[in-house]
């Protein structure tokens, strides 16, 4: 076996193991966590989602504010050590291994092994992902999240203007054609796991945000 062949199997092994840990991290529950603290089992309270959003409105501003946090930082934490760690000596490489981590963090977050494979949204944790590996795609992003939820109220239809936005401006900043397929598919995911808020959507049915009575419907 030559020395280019085992680096490369040696990479595989490391993608592989680095998609599996992604997975793992993705899949603690803090939503289930911070809620049960509280009191609360939030997969049957409400929409049953166990997320940001849904948190705040069963529990409190405070326990979904944090929920938020602790999902945000599961994306942005890992990967950003992995920029640390690996991006002076392996650029190319690093991107690709980050768009693994990320991929699996959010896979993990929406499809969770301690939930028997159910989830949240993953938009939090889509958001922090970007932030550590793409900053000019989450900063536009972020900012049409806030303009249509300003406009709107409306948190679901901030959260898919947020995915959307993201396949065109990673081609705008000349982001790799991997990466650019990775906006794509992270769009495609999240707007399938908002497929009900669409629906409400459509039919006028969906809730708004209010700071009085909390009439939202999960991030």
């Amino acid at each position: 076996m030559t020395y280019l062949s085992m680096e490369i199997s040696a990479q595989n092994y490391l993608i592989a193991g680095t998609l599996l840990c992604g997975y793992v991290i993705g899949s603690i529950p803090f939503a289930v966590i911070i809620s049960r603290m509280n009191g609360v089992n939030i997969l049957k309270v409400n929409s049953g989602n166990p997320g940001a959003t849904n948190v705040r409105r069963s529990v409190g501003k405070w326990a979904g504010n944090t929920v938020f946090i602790l999902d945000f930082l599961k994306g942005f934490i890992p990967t950003a050590l992995v920029q640390y760690v690996f991006l002076s000596k392996y650029k190319d490489f690093t991107t690709n291994l980050n768009l693994v981590l990320i991929g699996g963090l959010i896979l993990g977050h929406n499809f969770s092994i301690f939930l028997k494979f159910r989830g949240g949204k993953g938009i939090a944790t889509t958001m922090g992902g970007l932030l550590a590996i793409m900053p000019g795609c989450f900063g536009i992003g972020i900012l049409t999240w806030l303009v249509i939820f300003k406009a709107t109220r409306f948190v679901s239809l901030a959260s898919i203007s947020f995915v959307v936005s993201l396949p065109l401006t990673s081609y705008l900043f000349g982001y790799s054609n991997k990466a650019i397929i990775f906006c794509i598919v992270l769009m495609v995911i999240a707007i399938l796991k908002h497929k009900s808020n669409i629906k409400r959507l459509w039919e006028g049915t969906e809730y708004r945000f209010s700071k009085n009575n909390r009439e939202d419907h999960d991030i």
